[in-house]
């Protein structure tokens, strides 16, 4: 059971007409995204923003006048505040580099008894990387180890403080205090650190516009700058149902999902940087495939013919197809040529030959799905540990990262290529907090329909002997809080994972709650009305008025 995408998330789109994929076919090269051969121009509409004798700036201009803005700021507190928007806002790859140099001068400011700029500072030091350590807040507590009741006053420092307290770690006592203490009088639905980049740089501008004292440049740069990546999106996906159609995957099968708009919605999520394309674009392809391959282990083939398609993955040659239903020959043969394809991109790009690396994954999922599928045929209900430890597999979230990581690129060398095996922590924790997200969004009708294992909540309330399905729920979100404490102890330690691969991996526990919330409580916007901000309706460039 793949939970990448699964058979219960829908969304309104037209279906795609399917043919078989021709050998002809090629790949567009990758839409590389650069701020400075961007020569676009904001609408000739007069803007609201801007006086009428104003001529409206380029991509790169906005671009500079924010550069100069950032690094000739002289108050620390309002140098920072203007980081977290820019960032928060969309557009902090353009300033990557003054950022950094920023914070990493920051790490010796003492904000002194400033609750605000003690947490801000904490939450983005460890957002980008930096080292930033609990034990700043414990000159806001009192020898009891509580924090004194007087900081309730602040308002923009107890928000503050919440924000940063979901960036702790296991063993940080300081920051699972400081969530207690601003939980009860904080009314976040969800906050930044679990929100999906993309999707907040959406809301945030909209935010942004309606207050009274904004930065004019940081809002034409931000909507220009949006809209801009909104079209490159629409590009990579017209690129996308070009190669599916192609494929023809599901129309020689007669059966399976086809959904490439829904898959490339998770890749918008892992990489929200412009210049990340062609990682979206091959990644959305092998979700794609894993879709339908989740389709033939959950409803289509039996188990004897399941165990012979694991066994000719295993061999990872086109010869041990043959003994194989025609049906699964014919997924065989287009997962073999992606994955082989995607190695030769990575070969190219990189230098890295990794098609051991990315055909491992494939084993192993499809080993993991051969598990699941004895489980179902002997009737068996695993542990809740035995569960995940299998889920993580299924739902795709090692493929996932893996190919993530050899398709970025950034900080590949043999050192870190060998950490991929056995899969790193950082990807496991990850995938938990996926599978758990997708038990919560899909499991009342998985459970109506039938054919499918246990999940996560049947096994917790098997388990604890609960029959209450809505606490189990309740304790299912609770696990979720407390791996989202290991993933962050994973992401800001001294592993020499690069940090690209770590965002990534927390952006993929963000993003599977953007797409499962809704189901789970109704809570936040449905799934199609994400697609439709991120991918198809652009902001409006006439704002309101300061």
């Amino acid at each position: 059971m793949s939970v990448i995408i699964t058979k219960n998330v829908t969304m309104s789109c037209p279906k795609v007409p399917l043919g078989w994929r021709s050998r002809s076919y090629q790949a567009t090269p990758c839409m590389h995204f650069n701020s400075a051969t961007i020569k676009c121009r904001i609408s000739t509409i007069p803007n609201r923003t801007r006086k009428a004798d104003q001529k409206p700036k380029s991509l790169e201009e906005l671009r500079e006048c924010m550069r100069k803005e950032l690094v000739s700021s002289s108050s620390p507190t309002t140098t920072l505040k203007l980081i977290d928007s820019i960032q928060r806002i969309g557009v902090g790859y353009h300033l990557e580099e003054e950022i950094n140099t920023i914070l990493e001068k920051s790490m010796e400011w003492n904000a002194g008894e400033d609750l605000f700029s003690t947490a801000l500072r904490f939450r983005l030091l460890r957002h980008n990387g930096f080292p930033a350590q609990s034990d700043v807040f414990r000159k806001f507590m009192n020898k009891d180890g509580k924090f004194k009741e007087s900081l309730r006053k602040e308002a923009s420092g107890m928000v503050s403080l919440h924000e940063a307290s979901y960036l702790g770690t296991v063993d940080e006592d300081e920051l699972v205090e400081a969530m207690e203490f601003t939980r009860s009088c904080i009314g976040l639905d969800v906050p930044r650190h679990l929100r999906m980049p993309r999707l907040e740089a959406r809301n945030y501008i909209h935010h942004y516009s309606l207050q009274t004292n904004n930065n004019i440049t940081l809002k034409e740069l931000a909507i220009l700058d949006y809209n801009h990546v909104q079209s490159l999106h629409r590009n990579e996906l017209d690129e996308i149902v070009r190669w599916w159609k192609q494929l023809g995957l599901v129309e020689k099968l007669g059966f399976g999902r086809d959904r490439p708009l829904e898959c490339y919605l998770w890749t918008v999520g892992i990489f929200p940087e412009p210049y990340n394309s062609i990682c979206r674009i091959e990644l959305t392809k092998t979700i794609a495939i894993l879709l339908v391959i989740d389709d033939i282990f959950d409803t289509y083939g039996s188990l004897p013919d399941l165990i012979l398609f694991t066994d000719a993955i295993r061999r990872w040659d086109l010869n041990a197809m043959e003994s194989l239903p025609e049906y699964m020959k014919i997924c065989y043969m287009a997962l073999y040529n992606t994955t082989n394809d995607i190695a030769y991109i990575i070969l190219k790009q990189h230098g890295f030959t990794i098609v051991s690396h990315l055909k491992k994954t494939w084993i192993d999922m499809f080993e993991a799905f051969l598990v699941e599928a004895k489980w179902f045929n002997n009737g068996y209900v695993a542990t809740l540990e035995e569960y995940l430890h299998n889920g993580v597999t299924t739902g795709g979230t090692y493929m996932a990262l893996v190919h993530s990581f050899f398709l970025m690129g950034r900080g590949l060398t043999h050192q870190t290529a060998a950490m991929m095996q056995p899969y790193p922590p950082l990807f496991s924790f990850s995938g938990r907090i996926l599978r758990l997200w997708d038990d919560l969004g899909t499991a009342r009708e998985e459970q109506e329909r039938g054919g499918d294992v246990a999940s996560s909540i049947e096994c917790l309330m098997r388990e604890k002997n609960i029959s209450n399905e809505e606490e189990g729920r309740k304790q299912v979100r609770q696990v979720i809080r407390s791996l989202w404490r290991e993933l962050n102890g994973e992401v800001m330690g001294g592993s020499a994972m690069p940090l690209s691969i770590k965002n990534a991996s927390l952006n993929l526990a963000r993003t599977a709650q953007v797409i499962y919330q809704h189901a789970d409580d109704n809570n936040g916007s449905s799934v199609d009305d994400q697609v439709q901000k991120l991918i198809y309706r652009p902001i409006p460039l006439l704002m309101p008025r300061n």
